[in-house]
């Protein structure tokens, strides 16, 4: 193959802690610098949580704020993915960042069963999301915890409450969602392609199944995200050391595949960003 593959980074998340892995950056400038390095491993893209002052996920748009201008000065034309997850606030509260127009923000288009609680994201919550990020001009990453998330953002799509063309993340091995399984991945893609031909799809793997699915994704022409926030592993004996150590063992796997890594500016190309200067 010869088309480029963008790697994610996902760099701290909201549930895992230094008692996980002393390598989870938590402070703003812990995350600048794992990013800056994972951005030197191939990442082109930083899918970004905050903490507060205890370590807690929070959906502060100032915290947000201070963490995208370091990415920017320390990683310039890294693309600044910020996270309107759930746990990290309620309601309207989780898009508060997005008047900061990062380049991308997640977007899950559904709910779904986490490990012990309903990752509740409403119709009428949905729908505001998708509109502020058409207001301020930022990409959703719709984010797929089951075939009917995919199904959803096409819908969304065609009526015109989000851009077009589409950027799905497959994202498998949450426990009571949907597992890491071949078959299911392979009608995920070729779902998406039948109903969004034009549309670029990634795919991230929770916990072991992290490397599976980077694989997988890689070896079928997709982009891939790795990332202390979804595995902070690099097998069953071994913590993984750093981010970027992570983004290492993708690359590892553009090689095996022959997929050239993409470079900043090839991401932005391929997913329709703004152009800015290195």
């Amino acid at each position: 193959m010869t088309n480029p593959c963008i790697i994610c980074v996902a760099i701290t998340g909201s549930l895992p802690t230094k008692a996980n892995n002393p390598a989870v950056p938590i402070t703003i400038s812990e995350q600048i610098e794992s990013t800056q390095e994972a951005f030197e491993a191939g990442a082109t893209i930083a899918h970004c949580h905050v903490r507060d002052d205890d370590g807690k996920p929070t959906s502060d748009p100032e915290r947000f704020a201070r963490l995208k201008e370091g990415i920017e000065k320390h990683c310039p034309g890294m693309i600044v993915q910020l996270s309107t997850g759930g746990r990290s606030g309620s309601g309207r509260e989780r898009g508060g960042m997005l008047p900061l127009s990062p380049d991308m923000a997640s977007l899950s288009v559904g709910s779904n069963n986490f490990p012990t609680r309903v990752y509740e994201n409403s119709p009428d919550l949905v729908d505001w999301l998708a509109s502020e990020m058409i207001a301020h001009d930022v990409k959703p990453e719709i984010e797929a915890f089951d075939l009917g998330h995919i199904v959803q953002a096409t819908r969304m799509a065609a009526d015109g409450r989000l851009k077009t063309p589409l950027y799905v993340q497959f994202v498998m091995g949450v426990k009571n969602s949907m597992p890491a399984d071949e078959v299911i991945f392979d009608f995920y893609i070729e779902t998406l392609k039948r109903l969004a031909p034009d549309a670029q799809w990634c795919a991230a793997g929770i916990g072991p199944a992290q490397l599976t699915i980077n694989e997988w994704a890689i070896a079928k022409g997709g982009h891939t995200r790795t990332g202390l926030e979804d595995n902070v592993r690099l097998d069953r004996n071994t913590l993984a050391p750093s981010n970027a150590a992570l983004v290492r063992r993708a690359v590892d796997l553009c090689e095996k595949y022959e997929r050239p890594v993409a470079t900043w500016q090839q991401a932005r190309d391929i997913l329709g960003l703004k152009k800015v200067a290195a």
